[in-house]
């Protein structure tokens, strides 16, 4: 491998070509995604291998593979491109719009129910950014799955020096039910009244244990419910107290948008449950780029004028 000490004097070209073949895993995908040659690319592999004074690819007349010194190489070019991909970008950010692809992971609760308004506002302001949405609730490795941003309730990695997760959201779980149910079974006047009521529950809550909702002074007050449904979601937990099924616990996040077409009201709006924090995490050591950036504080603005609307 080359010396610390020297300088590269390659072509930046030859380690993109490179890296595009061990991400791909043959010279043919790589010349497709390049737009060149199969020979335009061998060329420049074989030309980074003079320069740098080692065999990083090892070839059979079948494929070729990476050596244990291309791998090495592989991995450190690889952050140096991405350095350079975004200084290039924060460079044209001062004179263009800004662009690219991103990648977002988050909840099923959150992607069903939040994400589609979210990410349509955020288009309509920022056009020449893609956006692909991966909704689950596995915790995805961020490194691993090349995922640029992950919307996540809790706050594990919060204290991990390995990502960055500021807060977006204090999470507020409040009741809500369906005006067709409420023409039916008339909004309980307390708490109390609350177990005269069928109610939806997502799963985390065990069987027969009450509800812990805390009051403006952040007071909590055990409450026993009748669970009369339980679901695994908070998203499947708004549809059916939308359908009429109960009086639903669900985020006042995930239900803004029912309650604001008038699918649900509010119950006992003076009392809540605390859920948690929403936090945008990414991997830590560089800087974000300018398209993640304005994402995350695209959905922190929005996501505040919600709870503002909503009193919670």
């Amino acid at each position: 491998m080359v010396a610390s000490s020297e300088t590269f004097r390659g072509h930046l070209g030859d380690v993109r070509a490179f890296c595009a073949i061990v991400d791909l895993g043959t010279i043919t995908h790589a010349a497709a995604s390049l737009r060149e040659t199969k020979g335009s690319v061998s060329r420049r592999v074989s030309r980074l291998e003079r320069e740098l004074g080692v065999t990083l690819l090892a070839r059979t007349p079948r494929a070729v593979s990476p050596t244990a010194e291309g791998l090495a190489f592989y991995a450190r070019a690889l952050e140096g491109l991405a350095l350079l991909d975004e200084a290039l970008e924060t460079a044209r950010d001062g004179r263009s719009q800004a662009s690219g692809h991103l990648r977002v992971t988050t909840s099923i609760d959150f992607g069903i129910e939040v994400m589609p308004d979210l990410v349509a506002g955020f288009r309509a302001l920022h056009p020449r950014i893609t956006i692909e949405l991966i909704i689950t609730d596995e915790r995805l490795d961020l490194a691993a799955n090349r995922i640029d941003l992950a919307l996540r309730l809790g706050g594990r990695e919060a204290d991990d020096g390995g990502y960055r997760a500021p807060l977006l959201a204090d999470l507020v779980i409040g009741l809500y039910a369906a005006p067709g149910y409420l023409a039916r079974h008339p909004a309980p006047a307390s708490l109390d009244a609350l177990s005269e009521h069928d109610v939806v529950l997502t799963r985390e809550r065990p069987g027969g244990a009450p509800i812990l909702l805390s009051d403006g002074d952040g007071r909590e007050h055990p409450v026993a419910v009748r669970p009369a449904i339980r679901a695994t979601d908070y998203a499947t937990v708004l549809r059916l107290a939308v359908a009429g099924a109960g009086i639903g616990l669900i985020p006042s996040l995930v239900a803004a948008r029912a309650v604001r077409d008038g699918a649900l009201v509010r119950i006992l709006p003076d009392w809540a449950r605390r859920g948690g924090t929403l936090r945008a995490v990414s991997l830590a050591g560089r800087e974000l780029p300018a398209r993640v950036r304005l994402f995350r504080e695209h959905v922190r603005g929005e996501l505040a004028a919600r709870v503002a609307g909503e009193g919670a």
